[in-house]
């Protein structure tokens, strides 16, 4: 995942996480979408998989793999939803994504101050969507191999890759 946070170092971050096989959700909401645009193409050139944040339109001309939480009809495109309570849970079941980024599962410096779900909740959620599950909210590397060990689909992150 990226954001306006990652400033100088979203290069950077791009390469590791290509390097590690990882695809990358380009979600800079509060830039223009030239810019979107631009660290797409950067996650295109690394050879990462690219998924594109709510922008149904830019997800599907780049070619990107999904669209993360589209802000209106997907498509053909796949995509992703993000859960955060029982109420997401319930409306990924029924709208049935490619798979869902459960969050926050542990503290975040995104989201400073947001009760974390832990990992009981979090898999309740998960499992109540039915979708394949990835964790997303303070994880580190460590965190989300053992987190993958033990049931998940995958993990997401923003300063792992910093």
């Amino acid at each position: 995942m990226t954001d306006e946070r990652m400033g100088d170092a979203l290069g950077a971050a791009i390469a590791r996480a290509a390097a590690a096989g990882a695809g990358v959700i380009v979600r800079h909401h509060a830039s223009s979408v030239a810019e979107r645009r631009s660290i797409a193409r950067e996650v295109i050139a690394s050879g990462a998989l690219l998924g594109v944040s709510r922008d149904s339109e830019l997800a599907a001309e780049l070619g990107a793999a999904l669209v993360h939480n589209p802000s209106g009809d997907p498509g053909d495109l796949p995509f992703s939803l993000s859960v955060h309570d029982e109420t997401q849970a319930r409306e990924a079941a029924h709208r049935e994504p490619a798979l869902v980024f459960v969050s926050p599962l542990f503290a975040t410096r995104s989201h400073a101050g947001a009760p974390a779900l832990g990992e009981s909740s979090a898999r309740r959620l998960a499992l109540m969507s039915g979708r394949p599950a990835y964790a997303l909210g303070g994880i580190t590397l460590e965190r989300g191999e053992e987190l993958v060990k033990n049931g998940w689909a995958g993990w997401a992150g923003i300063d792992p890759w910093l």
